[in-house]
């Protein structure tokens, strides 16, 4: 059986989304499946939006080549805009400027065409698609309140998710991420100017917010508690998180979060925020780690209680990894749902 995959490729710009789509590719093929990834380039931009969404409603997905697609499972916006009969979408997010990062105020003409036009794709295309599952029950709520359609949500487990191990904590807080605004890492140094506890902060990880929270590290003097590593392998990523005493992820409004099912497969309980979206579908305040509002005096908090009381901490890390197993979350699940999923009826 041939299987296509359609998602994006953004040249320069790597993350969470390669993980996803590059791990069902290879589950596929693992399980007998000739399955193969058609990426196709996104740039930003109302027009090259605008472009791509027509593109990709002409693309002949079917028997492309003369060579017959048996199934298509989409991943990204707007590649689920393709058209094949046998169809199921597992989407990671929608073009979020066009959703719930739409801001009518401050929005230019061109972007509020462009919502409307999203709007009208993504109603036309997700409600014909076979079935459509969401990455995490955040993308499911949000398409559910904007468009009125249904997705189930689907975990799948983050890059190499067995080689995550537990060491000894080493006194602070690690928070992996790119650095730009939606993930707040500009709160974190805040709160750490409020702490009590000699707890530091490693932030790791490069973005367009790299000089701006160098300069707010120094004019708060933090230089001896805060540090930004830059970019990490992924194996220095799983050693810090082994020896770190908490995981702070206090994004706005995340899809799904690696972080958080990294920190648990580490054992480590994790700082995030009530508006943190995908995390606290996993975090249970007081019992796998902190869910405190999007306020540094609250961070701060936090992350004094995470060091006055180690053996707490350990505690609520614990529970952390139980609780990620008791998920089930695994590729194989995942196989073994979307495939189904073409043997149901098209509603």
């Amino acid at each position: 059986m041939k299987i296509l995959l359609t998602a994006n490729y953004t040249p320069f710009i790597a993350g969470g989304a390669d993980y996803h789509s590059q791990g069902v590719l290879e589950a596929l093929r693992e399980h007998g499946y000739q399955a193969e990834l058609m990426r196709l380039p996104f740039h930003y931009g109302e027009q090259h939006i605008t472009q791509q969404m027509r593109y990709v409603e002409q693309l002949n997905v079917q028997t492309p080549n003369d060579i017959s697609v048996d199934r298509v499972i989409s991943l990204q916006f707007p590649t689920y805009g393709v058209a094949h009969p046998e169809h199921v979408v597992w989407l990671m997010h929608q073009h979020r400027a066009c959703y719930e990062l739409f801001d009518p105020a401050t929005a230019s003409p061109e972007l509020a065409e462009l919502k409307a036009q999203v709007e009208a794709f993504d109603n036309h295309h997700l409600s014909k698609a076979k079935k459509c599952f969401a990455n995490s029950p955040r993308v499911a709520e949000r398409l559910e309140h904007y468009n009125q359609l249904s997705a189930e949500p689907l975990y799948h487990p983050p890059y190499q998710a067995e080689r995550f191990t537990c060491a000894d904590d080493w006194g602070y807080i690690f928070y992996p991420s790119r650095l730009e605004p939606l993930k707040r890492q500009t709160l974190l140094i805040e709160a750490m100017r409020y702490t009590c506890t000699p707890v530091n902060l490693l932030l790791a990880g490069e973005g367009s917010q790299r000089a701006a929270l160098a300069a707010l590290i120094e004019q708060y003097g933090l230089q001896d508690r805060v540090r930004l590593l830059g970019y990490c392998s992924e194996s220095e990523k799983r050693t810090l998180y082994a020896h770190s005493l908490a995981v702070a992820f206090p994004a706005f409004d995340e899809d799904y979060g690696y972080i958080t099912l990294e920190a648990m497969l580490a054992a480590k309980p994790v700082i995030t925020c009530t508006d943190s979206g995908g995390p606290t579908a996993f975090v249970e305040p007081d019992h796998t780690g902190w869910v405190v509002p999007p306020e540094a005096q609250a961070l701060a908090d936090a992350m004094d209680a995470a060091y006055a009381d180690r053996n707490r901490t350990q505690q609520l890390g614990q529970a952390g990894r139980t609780h990620y197993q008791q998920h089930n979350i695994s590729w194989n699940q995942v196989v073994e749902k979307l495939m189904s999923a073409f043997e149901s009826k098209t509603a």
